[in-house]
């Protein structure tokens, strides 16, 4: 079956920088584009960036713009995402997910059909 597994996340000071990678399996990686979401306790579930199948589009929530890059390796079946110049603000439970669609308007978790258990950032001030 389809499984996601994040890693890389853990506790960084603001302005530090940390890089998520999530590898999947059970699926031909390649066909799906992906994305990265985060949960922080008593919030929504947010989305933070997305990525085409072949790599060459990408968009992201303004909050994260200019700050974290999404990129991903078919060869490996993974996707990262590096981030930078994290601020508290950015403290959450990060999660990779698989979807068909790809878009600007794609951005809203109903859109992705598989899940990670999710990593946890907390960015300390």
């Amino acid at each position: 079956q389809v499984q996601l597994v994040e890693s890389g996340g853990g506790l960084v000071q603001a302005g530090g920088s940390l890089r998520l990678s999530c590898t999947a399996s059970g699926h031909t990686f390649g066909n799906y584009a992906m994305g990265w979401f985060r949960q922080d306790v008593g919030r929504e579930r947010e989305f933070v960036a997305s990525i085409s199948k072949s790599g060459g589009s990408t968009y992201y929530a303004t909050s994260v713009k200019d700050r974290f890059t999404i990129s991903r390796d078919n060869a490996k079946s993974t996707v990262y995402l590096q981030m930078n110049s994290l601020k508290p603000e950015d403290t959450a439970v990060y999660y990779c997910a698989r979807t068909r669609f790809f878009g600007g308007t794609i951005t809203r978790k109903e859109h992705f059909d598989y899940w990670g258990q999710g990593t946890q950032v907390t960015v300390s001030s």
